[in-house]
C-alpha cells in the first residue's frame, strides 16, 4: 500500500482498477483546512491524463508495471508473434496494441512489451532504428539544398519524407517516436 502523501514522479498505483503513473504532485498545505496532495497522473494503459486531489492520508495498492524486452518474430494474419529472450515462449499480441510507430518494426527487432498484471498493454519498438530504402524518385548529384525532402518507402513498407540526396538501396536512420529521418545509417 502506498499512501498520496508518499507520492513521487514516475510511480505506478491502482485506483479504481487503473493503472496510474504520477506525473507531477504538490503538497498543498492551505493557511485554512486540511493539506492535500495535487496530482497529475497519467493512465498507462489509455494514455489519458487527469489532475486530482487527494488526502495525505488516502491509500493505493502499488501497481507493478512490468517491462521486458521481447523479439519481433513475425506477423501471421491478425497477430504479432514475439519471442521471450529468457523462456523462448512466443506471446502473440493483437495490432491495435503496436501503435503507430510499429510500422519501423522489422523481424527480429527487439521491442519493450509493457503489461500489468500479465496483461499486455503496449509495445514499444527501438528509438532508433536503421532500415534499407525500397523505393523513392532518383536523387541527383549535387542536390544538397536544405530542408527539400521527397517521399520514400522503407523496407517495412513505411512511408517518410527523406532529403533528395538518398537514393534506393541505401540504410537510413530512423526516430522511430516521430517518424523523421535522422541521418545515412553507418556500416
Amino acid at each position: 500500500m502506498i499512501s498520496a502523501g508518499d507520492f513521487r514522479n514516475g510511480m505506478t498505483f491502482e485506483m479504481d482498477g487503473q493503472v496510474m503513473q504520477v506525473i507531477e504532485f504538490q503538497h498543498v498545505k492551505p493557511g485554512k483546512g486540511a493539506a492535500f496532495v495535487r496530482t497529475k497522473m497519467k493512465n498507462v494503459i489509455t494514455g489519458s491524463v487527469t489532475e486530482t486531489s487527494f488526502n495525505p492520508t488516502a491509500k493505493f495498492e502499488n501497481a507493478y508495471v512490468e517491462k521486458k524486452d521481447m523479439q519481433y518474430s513475425y506477423n501471421d494474419g491478425d497477430l504479432y508473434y514475439f519471442m521471450d529472450q529468457e523462456s523462448f515462449d512466443m506471446i502473440p499480441i493483437a495490432p491495435e496494441l503496436l501503435g503507430d510507430s510499429f510500422r519501423f518494426v522489422k523481424e527480429e527487432m527487439i521491442c519493450k512489451i509493457s503489461s500489468y498484471k500479465g496483461k499486455i498493454f503496449s509495445v514499444e519498438p527501438p528509438t532508433f532504428v536503421d532500415l534499407e530504402v525500397t523505393e523513392t524518385d532518383p536523387g541527383f548529384k549535387g542536390d544538397t539544398a536544405t530542408n527539400v525532402t521527397k517521399p520514400a518507402t522503407l523496407e517495412t513498407g513505411a512511408e517518410i519524407k527523406v532529403p533528395l540526396f538518398i537514393n534506393i538501396g541505401d540504410k537510413i536512420r530512423v526516430d522511430t517516436r516521430s517518424g523523421e529521418y535522422l541521418e545515412r545509417a553507418k556500416g
